[in-house]
């Protein structure tokens, strides 16, 4: 037998010991997961999870989107899962599902939400995402490109090799589906939702919100960066929503708009000042109390467990968080041992008045089996020691670009400093407030008698997934913003 023989025996074995029937269609599909290693996926990526966003802190909202999802797992097509559903405190408009039964909603998207159908729409897409074991088919079709494509050349993301930033991306996992599980997902939300009491044509009238939120030429929401939009999406779930709803007395669905409205109320809208803001061009964290300079143009991702900054060519990387070790020493051999850094320049340097050690350093990170070599990086690192912590600063390019960047890296890594401005430190959140209209009017003409700068009437109108020019009836719940905006 010779080898391309040998190896279609093999994998002929492996398809045919490896299928087993999808929950959803009935038909057996080749699948390398079992739902055993499905349940520990879940239960292992979820704390890593919850540390990088941390969880929202609403009582009455958790108790919500519990109940709301427990009533419809027991409906779908894998009811035997335990389901668990949470809500990330992350302004990012985003909500994902991870194998074994985790859902997960953001702050950002939940401030979206205009009713409760809206919510229960997407809150089916994810668990369809779940009950279809998607997740389980990327394994399964990864795994299998790899056995039939053994040394091929596959291009590797050299940034998330490098250990301090590999672990900053967990919450993106197993988002990224096809257009065709997207649709199928999008019936599976449909039905599901309907099944439950709650008139699905609001789904589609959700992701028109989401499309909306990107403008022309915009950058689209996560949400839609994550889950590919099949095309005409808003179409296409306002027919599935007719054809669910066919035998059914529509006037007996729910959309829930008031009471989805009043726990709203109150809402953090944006980034929470206290987890750390941005403010022209300047990183300030009021709770830690220090700041430090943006380079001009770069993105800011904040988290609770890092920041990261990066140009818009993505050919450079900060990353800044607390460093482990008692002393300036200590942290140094940890992230060079972490890191696997080869060392070319240790200097003791003083940052604004705070003991610190720099580092120059190259990392070529590992290959993957199969794979090729990543291009080798170049890395500069600074540790500051303040108020008792070890913060750490990471500057990381390939070495052809290193140079380039060398300036922005030293510049923002040389601006930390204490924070002492009281105005800087006290500043207050925007927060979702409802009003309610007192006479029939147009959107416009709500936000301008409750005082809303002109500069916030177009978000304002994507938050409420109107027009400006559409009316809003007497007593009609509208969100505007309160607090600090």
């Amino acid at each position: 037998m010779n080898i391309k023989t040998l190896l279609f025996a093999i994998i002929s074995t492996v398809i045919i010991s490896s299928c087993s029937r999808n929950p959803v269609t009935g038909k057996k599909e080749f699948m390398l997961m079992s739902e055993g290693q499905e349940l520990a996926l879940g239960k292992e990526s979820d704390p890593a999870i919850v540390a990088q966003y941390g969880l929202y802190d609403n009582k009455a909202l958790q108790a919500f989107i519990t109940d709301k999802g427990k009533q419809m797992a027991a409906i779908s097509h894998r009811p035997t899962l335990n389901y668990e559903f949470k809500i990330l405190d992350s302004p990012i408009v985003n909500a994902f599902a991870v194998p074994g039964g985790y859902v997960y909603f953001t702050r950002g998207i939940m401030g979206h939400f205009n009713n409760e159908a809206e919510f229960a729409g997407v809150l089916g897409h994810e668990i369809g995402h779940i009950a279809a074991k998607h997740s389980a088919k990327q394994y399964s079709q990864q795994m299998l490109t790899q056995v039939l494509f053994i040394g091929g050349m596959v291009v590797s993301e050299d940034f998330r090799k490098f250990a301090d930033v590999a672990q900053q991306g967990i919450g993106l996992l197993f988002l990224k589906f096809s257009r065709d599980h997207e649709t199928e997902s999008d019936k599976l939300g449909v039905d599901y939702s309907t099944k439950i009491g709650y008139d699905a044509h609001e789904m589609a009238g959700f992701f028109k919100t989401l499309k909306n939120l990107g403008g022309e030429g915009g950058s689209i929401p996560t949400f839609l960066s994550t889950h590919p939009d099949p095309g005409d999406r808003n179409s296409k779930v306002n027919k599935l929503a007719d054809e669910a709803q066919k035998n059914l007395n529509p006037a007996t669905l729910k959309v829930g708009r008031n009471n989805y409205l009043k726990m709203i109320d109150g809402m953090i809208y944006g980034e929470d000042p206290k987890q750390g803001y941005v403010e022209n061009g300047i990183f300030y964290h009021p709770e830690l109390k220090f700041q430090f300079a943006v380079p001009s143009g770069w993105k800011t991702l904040n988290s609770p467990a890092q920041v990261q900054m990066a140009p818009e060519d993505g050919k450079a990387l900060m990353a800044f968080g607390v460093g482990e070790g008692t002393s300036l020493t200590d942290a140094k051999d940890k992230v060079i041992k972490e890191n696997q850094l080869i060392v070319i320049e240790s200097t003791n340097i003083n940052v604004n008045g705070l003991p610190a050690i720099a580092l120059l350093s190259d990392i070529t990170p590992p290959a993957e089996s199969g794979q090729q070599a990543s291009e080798p990086l170049k890395v500069l690192t600074y540790l500051i020691q303040y108020n008792n912590l070890i913060y750490k600063f990471h500057g990381l390019s390939t070495k052809a670009d290193f140079n380039s960047y060398f300036s922005n890296f030293q510049s923002t890594m040389k601006s930390f400093k204490s924070l002492t401005d009281q105005s800087k430190i006290n500043k207050k959140p925007t927060l979702i407030k409802i009003v309610e209209s007192k006479k029939k009017t147009t959107l416009l003409q709500l936000f301008q008698d409750n005082k809303m700068p002109a500069a916030k009437h177009k978000e304002l109108a994507i938050l409420n997934g109107m027009e400006l020019n559409e009316t809003v009836e007497n007593g009609t719940m509208v969100k505007v913003f309160g607090g600090a905006f």
